[in-house]
């Protein structure tokens, strides 16, 4: 388990913009929703969950595992602030429908903020969990040396010192928790299970799809979990009346597919990325990038892009298409 992980934007449904107001509570239910009061007049209240745990526990873990499943997340918020945050929530007329907030307690003050905060959220009938992350002393231990850095605690103790300074500072909020998870033996995919069973209800979690059409001679998508090469197939440039238009044009497509193996190709890949769709759930993988490529990223890789993408769509997985090197010759 490692406390930090690279984030992931992307858009959702093709050409659509992402963003959900459904409120559902961890079972999946339909939350009803309280009030506050607002300069704006009353408005619902985001649902809130506040993470929070041991240092090298997985709090980046389960935040973008939240974040994956389309909460608002907010990273090391001072506790002080979180009662604004759900009240800016509120004013956002639906937009921030849940809010997670990350909050790390590394002094008593801090510590002091948040039961104020807690105490302020009640006050005004907010509903909030705490999913509190645990793991041993060992495991812990392992992981900050594993990457070699200090544990924040620790001064100029060792690792063990300021484990044991922010297990005493955690213990009120431990027992406060409305959820503990232990990951001392989980590795990252089976915390993202633990959170995905808590908080995405019943649906399975989603996929989302990025589809580009590139060129080789410009080079391979950096981001890219996938290649595909669509240089088997006959290139159009070579065909005089073809060479002016790209994938996109009715003609070229249709010269594309009409080569022996193209709609071959293409089934039997958009069976095997049903297979490989399957796996990434499993894995707790929500993005994945397609790349697919001609030579110069305009005829072969755009048809077969298009085509790709709209398989995709039919299989209920949200895909954005993008012609990264269409139009640069």
């Amino acid at each position: 388990m490692t406390e930090h992980e690279h984030g992931h934007e992307t858009g959702p449904a093709q050409r659509a913009e992402h963003g959900s107001t459904d409120r559902t509570d961890g079972a999946g239910h339909v939350s009803t929703g309280t009030t506050i009061d607002t300069v704006d007049g009353n408005a619902a209240i985001p649902e809130l969950v506040i993470i929070s745990g041991m240092s090298g526990a997985g709090r980046s873990t389960a935040a973008k595992c939240l974040e994956d499943l389309g909460w608002f997340v907010v990273d090391n918020l001072p506790p002080a602030l979180i009662p604004t945050m759900v009240e800016l929530g509120a004013r956002s007329q639906g937009n921030v429908a849940r809010i997670a907030v990350v909050v790390d307690v590394r002094g008593r003050r801090f510590f002091d903020n948040l039961r104020e905060s807690l105490a302020d959220l009640e006050a005004k009938h907010v509903t909030r969990r705490i999913v509190f992350l645990e793991s041993s002393d060992d495991a812990l231990v392992r992981r900050f040396e594993s990457v070699r850095r200090p544990h924040p605690l620790q001064g100029d103790g060792r690792i063990v010192d300021g484990i044991a300074t922010e297990r005493d500072l955690l213990r009120e909020l431990r027992g406060d928790a409305d959820l503990v998870i232990d990951t001392s033996s989980l590795n990252v995919h089976e915390l993202r299970a633990k959170m995905d069973a808590q908080f995405a209800g019943e649906e399975e979690p989603e996929l989302r799809a990025t589809v580009m059409s590139f060129g080789f001679k410009y080079g391979l998508p950096v981001d890219a979990d996938l290649v595909v090469d669509c240089r088997f197939l006959p290139n159009p440039h070579w065909v005089p009346e073809l060479r002016p238009f790209t994938g996109l044009n009715e003609e070229v497509s249709a010269y594309v597919f009409d080569q022996p193996g193209a709609k071959e190709f293409l089934n039997q890949y958009t069976e095997l990325l049903q297979l490989v769709a399957a796996g990434y759930r499993r894995e707790g993988k929500r993005y994945v990038t397609i790349a697919v490529g001609c030579t110069g990223g305009k005829h072969r890789s755009v048809a077969m892009s298009e085509k790709l993408a709209a398989r995709l769509v039919t299989e209920g997985i949200e895909t954005v298409l993008v012609h990264r090197d269409m139009g640069r010759e």
